[in-house]
């Protein structure tokens, strides 16, 4: 934004120094002159012809007084100077590190020493600034690598058996039309999880009236059929719980959930129960699963995007692209809630969603 040139706050702060100084000498000397010089007389020949007279005085009191608030002026002016350039350093500081990230360098921070005052809460609130927006640049530019990478997997995939059916035309196309249709599912898949996960950390969600409960029930009954092929037990508990947000957010959240327990869980005879409770205003929602045990050191990654380490990566349809979790945390913040996972002492995980409720729900209609 372009603006016109202007005093800097140094020289306006200095010249309101001096100003100020001026304006007390004026006063000191004008309440002199008035409860002072009034009182001589103003005889020619002085009193008793031994005091000075009012004449006498006027004529060695001004020139004195004009010199004094030369010097107050000249002082105001060079002390003043000085203090506002002391007054201003810490501002200075703070400029230069906002014109630093202006251009880039988010590393830097401006750690003001000193005493508590205005300047080093604003330098401290703009270095949390700048190590937040630091972290958040960090996360998206590997958010956005890890994307790219892993939707180059399945383009590469398309592209190399292309590249096979047009250098052997007599091999089996039904195979390659095959493979092509997963890679590319793959693909749709991704993108959709990338752009949800998009939508829902921007936080432009609806609002509307939502039973957790009802959601919870649909979700189970979407993926039954995966629970049923693995020999899992799927169980729903719970009563009415309302909350507000979108119902088709909170259902990819629980839908996400309930995959993420069968999946990863027991090779047959595991276990999975989702249970809905309402606590005063908050909503809660637990989904329990058997499995392995998870090491405490590998639950934080949990809901990192793309991080899929070798206790989380399978080689089955279901493997994923590691944004399951990531998707479920990215829903629940974008609903002003928090997400909760606890490794079971027995095997598995324990994930408890908390959202604020609502006095009412809606009818079993207003989710399906």
């Amino acid at each position: 934004m372009t603006r016109r040139p202007g005093l800097s706050a140094r020289l306006k702060l200095t010249l309101s120094y001096a100003g100020f100084l001026a304006v007390a000498g004026a006063l000191l000397l004008t309440v002199v002159w008035m409860f002072l010089l009034r009182y001589v007389p103003d005889n020619p020949q002085g009193l008793l012809g031994i005091s000075p007279n009012r004449y006498l005085l006027v004529r060695t009191f001004f020139p004195a007084a004009a010199v004094a608030m030369g010097f107050l002026l000249v002082f105001g002016l060079v002390g003043g100077w000085i203090l506002a350039g002391r007054m201003l350093a810490p501002l200075t500081q703070i400029t230069d590190a906002a014109r630093m990230a202006g251009n880039g360098s988010l590393s830097h921070r401006i750690r003001m020493k000193g005493r508590h005052d205005e300047f080093r809460d604003l330098a401290d609130v703009f270095d949390t600034m700048l190590e937040q927006l630091e972290s958040h640049v960090g996360e998206q530019q590997r958010f956005a690598a890890n994307a790219s990478h892993e939707l180059r997997t399945p383009l590469a995939i398309s592209r190399t058996l292309l590249d096979v059916a047009h250098k052997d035309p007599t091999r089996d196309r039904g195979e390659l039309i095959e493979r092509l249709q997963a890679a590319n599912t793959r693909a749709i898949d991704l993108t959709e999880a990338l752009l949800l996960l998009s939508r829902s950390d921007r936080g432009h969600v609806s609002r509307e009236s939502v039973d957790l409960s009802l959601v919870a029930e649909e979700a189970a009954e979407t993926l039954l059929p995966l629970a049923e092929q693995r020999g899992i037990t799927l169980d729903v508990t719970g009563g009415a719980t309302g909350t507000g947000g979108s119902a088709e957010l909170l259902l990819r959240m629980v839908t996400n959930l309930v995959q993420n327990a069968i999946v990863h869980n027991l090779p047959a005879g595991g276990t999975v129960t989702v249970h809905t409770q309402a606590h005063g205003d908050t909503s809660v929602l637990r989904v329990e699963n058997t499995g392995r045990a998870l090491p405490p050191e590998l639950l934080p990654t949990l809901t990192e995007p793309f991080q899929r380490g070798t206790e989380r990566a399978r080689a089955d349809e279901h493997a994923g692209v590691g944004l399951g979790l990531a998707i479920v945390h990215s829903i629940v913040r974008a609903h002003d809630g928090t997400l909760d996972l606890v490794s079971r002492p027995a095997g598995g995980l324990l994930v408890t969603v908390r959202l604020p409720g609502t006095p009412s729900v809606p009818s079993p209609g207003g989710t399906r």
